[in-house]
């Protein structure tokens, strides 16, 4: 397993057991003959958490690749879209208790199944492993401020933060 020891001043592991599609933040781990998938702990502590999500699609339904599946609340508005095409599960438990994305994200905090059309190997062709998603995040605000500073480093962030607690309201 692949620990970052400070990543926005949080540790954050990211498993070799499973690949992942970085810039959605997205784990994804073969299990018999489904492709699960969920949030990676990075992707939780820059997002901040998960306020609220919905699924945008029936259960066992068909979804093709790149398709809007998850709509989430962290910070911002998300929209997920499935890295393959195939029938789609989802993790009811996740939807009422959210707290399971973060405490778990690896285990009960999943967020989806698919059962691909394609082969095994074919669906997982456009992710990467542990070492090149961990290389993906160090151009991350997580790695560029590894104490979690309040305001970031961007000589932007500071200006603007420094002014709001200087003002007088």
């Amino acid at each position: 397993m692949a620990v970052i020891e400070k990543f926005l001043g949080q540790r954050v592991e990211i498993p070799e057991d499973r690949n992942y599609h970085a810039k959605q933040g997205l784990w994804a781990k073969t299990e018999g003959d489904a492709m699960v998938f969920g949030f990676t702990q990075p992707a939780l502590v820059l997002a901040g958490g998960v306020n609220d999500l919905d699924w945008l699609v029936d259960e066992n339904s068909s979804v093709r690749q790149g398709q809007d599946v998850v709509f989430v609340i962290t910070g911002k508005i998300q929209y997920i879209d499935t890295p393959l095409q195939g029938i789609i599960s989802f993790n009811p438990e996740i939807k009422r208790n959210l707290s399971l994305a973060l405490e778990d994200p690896y285990g009960k905090g999943w967020l989806f199944s698919i059962v691909p059309d394609t082969e095994m190997a074919a669906a997982g062709r456009d992710s990467v492993d542990a070492q090149n998603y961990e290389e993906f995040l160090k151009g991350s605000e997580g790695f560029k401020n590894p104490e979690g500073l309040k305001g970031g480093v961007s000589g932007i962030c500071k200006a603007v933060y420094s002014g709001i607690r200087e003002q007088k309201i």
